[in-house]
């Protein structure tokens, strides 16, 4: 199978995501930055959250770009991913309009854990159809120190929610400043196998 139509599906369904957490933010009731600082809370959860959107979709594209071939294993993975990153619309209103209560830090939390394991399957049911561990895409992953840590960071977060939710949203924005990092393994491994 071939992965066009999985990298344009995926792209729509984010473009879709992206939107409708844009739509969450409703105009303020008030001409003057008064107003504006009530919806700080809101602007908050979106940014953040379109930040890691943003991070998804640009480690989904360099993922499919290592990649010849798809099975129906790897739709699979990549329909399970976007069902966990389609729920952070829900997680980031929630969070967003109840001011980062406690459960609200959790089930944001529980969505970006979901989505952080959904991705690794997908990594590895793409390795596995692309050649498995000898392949270039294995060797560019490597050991992926940054996805196997954030699952456990993310667990950390739903569990200190209730105890320090402030620790809790440090640890998501410390999680998706790690991933702002530029990752080059997979640009640098192709150009590699194929310097032309």
């Amino acid at each position: 199978m071939q992965k066009g139509r999985l990298e344009a599906f995926s792209d729509g369904v984010l473009a879709i995501i992206l939107t409708i957490m844009v739509l969450e933010l409703k105009v303020p009731h008030g001409a003057d930055f008064a107003a504006l600082r009530l919806l700080l809370p809101v602007f908050l959860s979106y940014a953040l959250s379109f930040v890691y959107v943003g991070i998804y979709w640009n480690n989904h594209h360099h993922l499919l770009s290592g990649v010849r071939q798809v099975s129906g294993g790897v739709l699979w993975a990549n329909l399970h991913l976007l069902f966990w990153l389609s729920l952070t619309p829900f997680a980031t209103g929630w969070m967003g309009e109840n001011h980062f209560a406690p459960a609200t830090l959790a089930v944001y939390g529980g969505v970006l854990l979901g989505s952080a394991v959904a991705y690794f399957i997908l990594q590895n049911c793409l390795i596995a159809v692309n050649g498995g561990p000898a392949a270039p895409l294995a060797r560019a992953v490597g050991h992926d120190w940054k996805g196997k840590l954030s699952p456990v960071l993310y667990l950390v977060g739903i569990a200190s929610s209730f105890v320090l939710p402030w620790l809790s949203g440090a640890i998501y924005v410390a999680v998706a400043l790690m991933w702002l990092v530029p990752d080059r393994r997979i640009e640098r491994a192709l150009a590699h196998e194929n310097p032309d």
